[in-house]
């Protein structure tokens, strides 16, 4: 069976997630067109994705940019519609949490003969006041295809009452994605003379809204951070988000001198610098996934998290960002082995997405 699937992606996490079901696609000779609605507008943070990991350059990029959520999600409807209307896939994949996944299950639900897959269903944060937990619980219960990572996120999917013959479980395509690509960082990323990081060091990202958007939190993060790290004799790298950048701006505060401000870093490059890291330091859900797999102690800066699977294995600590907290939850970190087991799959999890579609 043959079926014309269009992937609707906009930010980095949707393409390096994505690239593994889209190598499937080229691999199997499945018919697809790629729609970027240009949710994340800085090429640091989109195009130069595609060229590094090999992917076609999308059909339609729709250059959407920032804006408030709903004047975004609005103008991703009109244009994916628009799309889908000259196209007119069987299929419409999406992955994730953004304000793309939201506008094109959207567009694809109202029109006929279309349905949705969702990548990466069922997590739940259980905070209602996250726009990605919206949106992921949204796309959820619109979609045609839902594809949790783990048990737990299936489980989750079955206590909102979706049907079981929805839902697969596949596993989670970063590990395809981190998999394929960590050996290749190591033989050609540059990065860590390029910044100068010689000794051990911890890896920081923070870009969510309830972070960054709260001067008082922003600041008080950078903090808590900086002096943990120093205490354990660890530099700190943080690539900045452009959100992130914006807001110091704006706010006018002072990052810490112990942290050093770069650009936002190509995929091989920060997979690199997860995978050297001696711990992270994140808001980041993607990043948690990553540094679970690649065996790198994990603190996330937020007060819950949508992938408990890395705190159960106890690759992760959930710590808000309050100095005591982060303080407490570093040095519990960092005195475990790294043997955790790796509870998102074995990469295979895009050939078992296809399976599903063209099999069902």
């Amino acid at each position: 069976m043959s079926i014309k699937i269009n992937f609707v992606l906009g930010t980095r996490p949707e393409i390096i997630k994505l690239s593994p079901v889209i190598r499937a696609c080229q691999r199997r000779d499945v018919p697809f067109s790629i729609v970027h609605t240009g949710q994340h507008y800085s090429d640091e943070l989109d195009s130069v994705f595609f060229e590094q990991l090999d992917l076609p350059t999308p059909d339609h990029n729709l250059a959407v940019g920032s804006s408030s959520h709903g004047k975004q999600t609005g103008e991703m409807i009109a244009a994916i519609e628009s799309v889908l209307e000259s196209e007119r896939p069987d299929l419409v994949l999406v992955q994730g949490d953004t304000n793309s996944v939201l506008a094109g299950t959207i567009a694809a639900t109202k029109m006929d003969g279309i349905e949705v897959g969702h990548v990466e269903a069922g997590l739940r944060s259980f905070d209602r006041d996250m726009p990605e937990e919206i949106n992921r619980r949204l796309a959820d219960h619109a979609a045609d295809y839902l594809f949790p990572p783990t048990e737990i996120s299936r489980e989750q999917l079955r206590q909102e009452g979706l049907p079981e013959d929805w839902i697969t479980v596949t596993g989670n395509t970063i590990v395809d994605a981190v998999q394929q690509n960590v050996e290749i960082a190591h033989e050609q990323s540059c990065v860590l003379s390029e910044l100068d990081l010689d000794e051990e060091f911890a890896l920081l990202t923070a870009h969510r809204a309830e972070n960054v958007d709260d001067p008082d939190r922003f600041r008080q993060l950078l903090e808590s951070v900086a002096t943990v790290a120093t205490e354990h004799g660890l530099s700190i790298v943080y690539p900045i988000h452009p959100r992130a950048e914006k807001r110091l701006s704006e706010f006018g505060i002072t990052v810490p001198d112990s942290i050093q401000v770069v650009a936002p870093q190509d995929f091989l490059d920060f997979l690199l610098l997860e995978d050297e890291a001696q711990i992270v330091f994140t808001d980041s859900g993607g990043v948690q996934e990553e540094s679970c797999i690649l065996r790198t102690p994990c603190v996330t800066l937020r007060d819950n998290t949508e992938r408990p699977e890395t705190v159960e294995v106890g690759a992760n600590r959930i710590v808000g960002v309050e100095l005591e907290d982060v303080r407490q939850g570093v040095s519990e970190i960092l005195e475990m082995d790294r043997d955790w087991n790796n509870p998102f799959g074995d990469g295979t999890a895009a050939d078992r997405i296809l399976d599903t579609l063209m099999y069902e």
